[in-house]
């Protein structure tokens, strides 16, 4: 479990709204954080003078000199290791692992030491640390650019995990992530870099909360990070269909906001959980469990899953048909109504 939020400082901001790509959001978030906290330093590969893979650091270095965002060396290991040291020493270092599976050398770091050193020391080191990775597939990635390895992170006790679907939550997610005392994982969607929506920076994220994206009343779909979008298509082509679809962006992996998912299910009776990941042993798994648990007597059919396949991540030209989509979608949103049927055969 997470060491309780209780040192969270965000500056009062003056409204700003305005139309933005969420790789601009998660760049105007890093620029606000640097510029209100002198204790707020980004590091990584390549996000100094080039500005990142994915640009989201552009123009920081310039603007804020190298002594608050500069390079590393190609070593993510200590990359994390060197965040670990400023954190414990009182600053607020922000990482960026540049793919998904990069982030894998610095593992050891994340789960032996970032993850338990506020545990360890019974709260006298505190992690104010955030490692942003930029994760999942659909850009035409090859091996190790397109892993989703979220459910490594989300089972792991001490870390706070978090994907944003908007530009708005990247923004105001990310700005609440380093604000944090504790270490936050924060997994940022690549196919999603591109999407705009509208910004309002004076809007305050509350890190541990789901939020319903689309109301419904027959089946409620969850999702989170790049699946969000895709429940989001899927339920307005099941409207067409004469289908009312609720959609839950989860948004915190861990912590997890059962009250708002478990109020949800209850009162479509239906569920179908979305993610890009393998489905054996992962975080829809979990998120299946929990339903299952908390609303056994208020479904009317099993909770169904539509995930990547239990395979490594397929090649680029071939993602497609790996990566969940709308047909499968709405054939799960069938199988759940298909029962019901079958039942009133019976009857």
């Amino acid at each position: 479990m997470t060491i309780a939020h209780d040192d969270i400082r965000v500056d009062e901001r003056s409204t700003s709204v305005s139309t933005m790509s969420m790789a601009a959001a998660l760049n105007l978030a890093l620029a606000d954080a640097i510029q209100a906290d002198p204790e707020v330093v980004v590091f990584g590969e390549d996000v100094g003078a080039l500005g990142g893979v994915f640009r989201i650091t552009d123009g920081l270095t310039a603007r804020f000199g190298e002594d608050r965002c500069f390079d590393t060396p190609l070593a993510e290991s200590g990359i994390v290791g060197t965040a670990v040291g400023m954190a414990m020493n009182g600053m607020r270092p922000v990482v960026e692992l540049q793919f998904d599976a990069f982030a894998l050398p610095a593992f050891e770091q994340i789960v032996s030491h970032v993850a338990k050193l506020g545990n360890r020391t019974r709260g006298a080191v505190r992690m104010p640390l955030v490692i942003r990775i930029p994760f999942g597939g659909g850009i035409g990635g090859v091996e190790h650019h397109c892993d989703s390895s979220e459910a490594y992170y989300a089972h792991t006790p001490g870390l706070t995990v978090v994907s944003p679907s908007t530009p708005q939550d990247a923004y105001s997610m990310l700005r609440a992530a380093i604000a944090s005392p504790d270490p936050v994982v924060f997994l940022e969607p690549k196919k999603l870099y591109w999407t705009k929506g509208e910004v309002d920076t004076s809007v305050i994220a509350e890190i541990g909360t789901a939020r319903i994206a689309r109301d419904g009343t027959d089946v409620t779909l969850l999702a989170y990070g790049a699946s969000v979008p895709l429940a989001l298509q899927a339920a307005e082509v099941a409207a067409s269909e004469g289908r009312s679809v609720q959609v839950v962006d989860i948004r915190s992996l861990s912590p997890f906001d059962d009250a708002t998912v478990t109020a949800a299910v209850r009162a479509t009776g239906r569920a179908v959980v979305i993610a890009e990941a393998p489905g054996y042993v992962s975080v829809a798994s979990e998120i299946q469990a929990r339903v299952f648990e908390r609303c056994f007597e208020f479904l009317e059919a099993p909770v169904r899953r539509v995930t990547g396949f239990d395979t490594p991540f397929a090649p680029p030209k071939l993602e497609h048909w790996y990566l969940p989509d709308v047909d499968r979608v709405l054939d799960a949103i069938d199988s759940l109504h298909w029962e019901d049927e079958c039942r009133e055969d019976q009857s």
